[in-house]
């Protein structure tokens, strides 16, 4: 990404990702009942093994308002602190590593980056972010998708009691359970998110129309989550379903997407789209704006703690 006007340095590695990490769970902490609102969405019609339902949830808005008024608005930040545990191992590292590890496979000191290094960056770092970061995406996901309605007995308590009992009854692997699907979900979504994001950016600065600030930072994400949700939804669905699933309901990932194929037709593949544009669009359009902002302020309070000292 480009350097800050007016900056000495470029940001350092541990700027970048303590900017990275901070930015993100503010990002998911306001965006957070468009997530589960998204979730809800995504996973209405599978039955899981029972006869479908009529739908319960209709649009973006329908989905908060009907979850807050039958289950409690509390009900809307359901899996937040695995959300927010999940945006410290992980975005921090797909974001923050981003741009050193662009700049390692870039040709030479200085020189511009290529498609290419940027792409390979993009999905390098995105891909060893998911296995840190899956076990605390099995939990957000369950816990925003079970419901105590209709005389349900809710699987897991909170938290650390999700992590407890999956880990009990299905093993350890349970917590990595859907890391292929999430896997090929979080590449598309790195490459796309920041690729997207890297050259709309250059291509505005550079162009001369915006300057890199603010409004050049509010466009660029703004483009780089409607990209990202396009490209990334229908992956998205299979992987909502596929980790939300009791065992045995779907043999395998393909299974997943056979299954909703058949039964529900290809726009399954798009559902809940509206809310993770949304959701995708604001979060980028934050995160990507603190992200810019903070590296700025630690780096500013870096050099003035090497001023006084």
């Amino acid at each position: 990404m480009l350097r800050a006007p007016g900056s000495d340095a470029p940001p350092t590695l541990s700027v970048r990702i303590a900017a990275a990490a901070g930015a993100a769970c503010l990002a998911d902490l306001l965006t957070f009942p468009l997530d589960t609102a998204k979730v809800r969405l995504q996973i209405q019609g599978e039955g899981q093994g029972q006869p479908p339902r009529a739908p319960r949830y209709r649009g973006v808005l329908g989905t908060v308002a009907t979850l807050a008024r039958t289950e409690g608005l509390q009900k809307l930040y359901s899996g937040l602190p695995a959300g927010l545990q999940r945006q410290v191992g992980f975005a921090s590292l797909r974001i923050g590593l981003y741009d050193s590890v662009r700049e390692w496979l870039s040709p030479g000191q200085g020189a511009a980056a290529s498609l290419g290094s940027r792409i390979s960056a993009g999905v390098m770092t995105g891909g060893a972010a998911v296995f840190i970061g899956q076990p605390t995406e099995v939990v957000k996901v369950r816990l925003q998708a079970q419901s105590h309605l209709h005389g349900r007995k809710p699987r897991y308590t909170g938290t650390y009691n999700a992590y407890r009992i999956i880990a009990t009854t299905e093993g350890l692997t349970g917590l990595w359970k859907g890391t292929t699907p999430n896997l090929m979900r979080n590449v598309i979504i790195n490459c796309t998110e920041l690729v997207t994001y890297d050259l709309m950016k250059e291509a505005l600065v550079k162009n001369h129309l915006l300057a890199d600030d603010l409004p050049c930072h509010f466009l660029s994400a703004l483009v780089a989550g409607f990209c990202t949700t396009v490209l990334s939804s229908p992956v998205d669905v299979v992987k909502t379903r596929f980790v939300n699933s009791v065992p045995e309901q779907y043999t395998s990932v393909p299974n997943c997407a056979m299954t909703m194929l058949t039964k529900e037709g290809p726009l399954a593949f798009f559902k809940g789209f509206v809310p993770s544009f949304l959701r995708l669009g604001s979060w980028n359009v934050i995160m990507f704006v603190c992200f810019e902002q903070l590296k700025r302020e630690l780096m500013k309070s870096g050099r003035t703690v090497d001023c006084a000292t």
